[in-house]
């Protein structure tokens, strides 16, 4: 049976911690957040969210000096999902690239006809 989409529960910052998480699975919360710019709170509770959709398993180093050290794996599901979100995350970034072009394209034919004088007129 498929898993449900996550559209719209997964966001941006989701998708950055995943990414990360692919990255460096055997990472501390606070080098998380350092690493992506969020405060160890809302890191904290990024990562419980993934954990608690099935993307993300945490697991702690019993051997580890560090007790608070944990690793983090994506899930098959999580590696799914995190594929998904990066297609519609630059499907988005694309479409906003498109119109940022089209904007560009008209203020520069503002600008352009702004300085040009109007017929029969000099400057």
């Amino acid at each position: 049976m498929p898993e449900p989409a996550l559209e719209s529960e997964i966001g941006p910052a989701h998708l950055a911690l995943l990414r990360q998480l692919s990255e460096t699975p055997q990472v501390s919360q606070r080098e998380l957040s350092q690493h992506l710019g969020f405060s160890l709170g809302k890191t904290h509770y990024l990562l419980r969210a993934l954990a608690g959709k099935g993307l993300v398993k945490m697991q702690n180093f019993a051997r580890s000096t560090d007790k608070a050290s944990y690793g983090y794996l994506l899930t098959p599901y999580g590696i799914r999902e995190k594929l998904e979100l990066t297609r519609e995350f630059l499907q988005h970034k694309e479409l906003e690239f498109q119109a940022l072009q089209r904007e560009i394209v008209a203020l520069r034919a503002e600008l352009d006809q702004q300085q040009s004088p109007p017929d029969g007129e000099t400057r």
